[in-house]
């Protein structure tokens, strides 16, 4: 049980706003007629708790018995400490298969809840939202012109690491889960390495239903303000071009529901520049492929991030997600058959990208406009325990904050993409066709050998490795450019050719410059590792032998004289005969994936 000073920090802004206990929910007191199979232990608390695991399992099977002609309840993985990962698909036309909803041409949407089990909000609101519009209280026939594939809990066995303290920037439930799943892995950390059995669970499911849009939903973290919720959609500003504008067009719509039921929504992630400081502003931007919205872009579907306000109290923040959610079905059975027409285009134009420049991250400009913000008074004072500026907040006194914001988002760093494609030598051929073959990239395998093959090859002029580890990785940064050479494939080399509907995951994969690659997540960082040397004695006459040569004496003479750095160190002045010699491992710096112009 929580300790009575947690118990008062979620029960104070109910004590705060008598009517905050929602009024949606018909599953809530004395008489209702909603069967308690259908209720979930959040519902029954008056949205104070949220209940254990154990009740999905059960909530899946009631709901598919009560409705058997429009809900199914499968297993779609098994998590490391054993748990089902349990999905419901729902749908009133009679499509509840992958097959027949492709048949159909019907479009998939996909709202996961708990890939940070202590942001439970979508479970629950998942939950109480599919009940309502399956008996007609939500929603009415929106079922009937979709499937809603919905998975209550993505972090299943995070979800069981309970505890009244687990999110302690946030107002309730009573007890909740952890961020993080048993190995410790950040889920919406996990989408393009994907690295955990969860994660490559969920991509099998994203396969077998391709989603035209997916639903994530969350809690903030952050300062304490008016609004309640932010929707962050993409494309919009990434992405294929056709699809933008429908992304627009979608947060347009669902900022318009949530504000005709009250609340104070945002087309923006409301985090600071500055950490805790209102007066920084705030940027807006593209997320890279490891988050949920980053990649489904890549996919050519819709990517959506929701997130409520930590600080609203839990009973608010259900409500908020159950409005969402239902917003979301009306949006997509309104709009879905034209989604998956831009959708199939995109697929196309995507396979036509060879030879284009493409973005691999995103950026704000420095344009600035002033917006109106709905905050509390707050103060920022020097702070005795810390010694740092900490910002206190009044939440009995609302403000309306000018709040620099920078919403203009350009591409950062942008590559020409390969006219043929990428080719992996056989030696790193089984690792990298594991992952293209989990993101569905097309690739073949070479039958036999190609000496001589003329190739682009990128070779690091700098490799920055990142001093502590990430999600398990040791990062790493390249600099460097892509430049022909010829190279010999031996038979087991891939091939993935860019004329495909997926050529935006192979770059983003393969690019060793592109935030979420292979490169960039240490696959390879052997490569960037010096493995043989040559000692300081044998490379002096080494040294002495080349200076014969007058035009390695030349360029000697050159670097001394126009490089102070390097004149002063003796390990450089031998590396660079050692660099130029017969000796010198060639394929040191140089990364394991090549370009080409057409297909082998």
């Amino acid at each position: 049980m929580p300790s009575p000073a947690r118990r008062l920090q979620m029960l104070l802004p109910l004590l705060l706003l008598p009517c905050a206990l929602p009024a949606f929910a018909a599953g809530v007191g004395a008489g209702s007629e909603v069967p308690a199979a259908l209720v979930t232990e959040s519902e029954r608390s008056g949205f104070i708790r949220t209940g254990r695991y154990d009740e999905v399992p059960a909530l899946c099977e009631a709901f598919a018995a009560r409705w058997p002609d429009a809900v199914r309840c499968s297993d779609f993985g098994t998590t490391p400490e054993g748990r089902p990962m349990k999905v419901l698909v729902a749908s009133r036309s009679g499509a509840l298969t992958p097959a027949a909803a492709r048949a159909a041409n019907l479009p998939v949407l996909l709202v996961q809840g708990g890939i940070h089990a202590g942001e439970i909000d979508g479970k629950d609101a998942g939950f109480l939202a599919l009940r309502q519009v399956l008996d007609g209280e939500a929603a009415p026939g929106a079922l009937e012109q979709q499937v809603l594939v919905f998975v209550p809990v993505f972090n299943v066995d995070g979800h069981e690491r309970f505890g009244a303290w687990n999110r302690p920037n946030q107002r309730g439930p009573e007890e909740m889960g952890w961020r993080t799943t048993a190995q410790n892995f950040n889920l919406n950390r996990d989408y393009l390495k994907a690295d955990s059995a969860e994660m490559q669970a969920m991509l099998r499911l994203v396969a077998e239903w391709d989603p035209i849009a997916t639903v994530d939903l969350h809690a903030t973290n952050g300062a304490q303000f008016e609004h309640d919720i932010s929707v962050q959609i993409e494309p919009l500003h990434s992405g294929d071009q056709g699809l933008r504008a429908a992304g627009l067009d979608l947060r347009t719509g669902l900022l318009a529901a949530l504000s005709a039921t009250g609340s104070l929504p945002l087309p923006f992630y409301p985090s600071f520049i500055e950490d805790d400081n209102p007066d920084s502003g705030i940027a807006d931007g593209v997320p890279p492929p490891r988050f949920s919205h980053g990649y489904f872009p890549l996919r050519n579907r819709f990517g959506i991030l929701v997130e409520t306000h930590s600080w609203k109290s839990y009973p608010v923040r259900v409500r908020i997600t159950r409005n969402l959610v239902v917003a979301m079905l009306e949006q997509t059975a309104r709009h879905g058959t034209q989604w998956l027409h831009l959708a199939r285009a995109a697929d196309a134009a995507a396979a036509r990208l060879g030879g284009t420049r493409m973005a691999l991250d995103y950026r704000a400009s420095d344009h600035v406009r002033q917006v109106d913000f709905r905050g509390y008074a707050w103060t920022r004072t020097p702070s005795d325990i810390s010694g740092a500026l900490m910002t206190r907040y009044d939440e009995s006194v609302p403000q309306v904050w000018s709040m620099p914001l920078r919403d203009e988002v350009l591409p950062g760093r942008t590559v020409v993409a390969p006219r043929g494609g990428y080719v992996v030598p056989s030696r790193h051929a089984a690792r990298v066709a594991e992952a293209l073959r989990l993101h569905g990239v097309e690739f073949r395998t070479l039958d036999g050998a190609r000496p001589a093959t003329a190739v682009q090859v990128f070779r690091a002029d700098t490799a920055t490795f990142a001093k502590s580890s990430s999600e398990g990785h040791q990062r790493l940064e390249l600099a460097g450019d892509w430049q022909p050479e010829t190279h010999d494939l031996a038979a087991g080399a891939l091939f993935v050719p860019i004329a495909q509907a997926r050529s935006r995951v192979a770059v983003a994969l393969l690019e060793p410059q592109a935030p979420d690659s292979l490169a960039a997540w240490g696959a390879f960082n052997n490569a960037f590792e010096r493995k043989e040397y040559m000692e300081a004695y044998v490379a002096e006459d080494v040294a002495r032998d080349m200076l014969r040569d007058p035009a390695v004496k030349a360029a000697f003479e050159d670097r001394l004289r126009d490089d102070a750095a390097f004149a002063a160190s003796p390990q450089a002045r031998l590396e660079f005969f050692y660099r130029l010699h017969a000796s010198w491992d060639e394929r040191f710096s140089l990364y394991p994936v090549f370009r080409m112009d057409s297909a082998p």
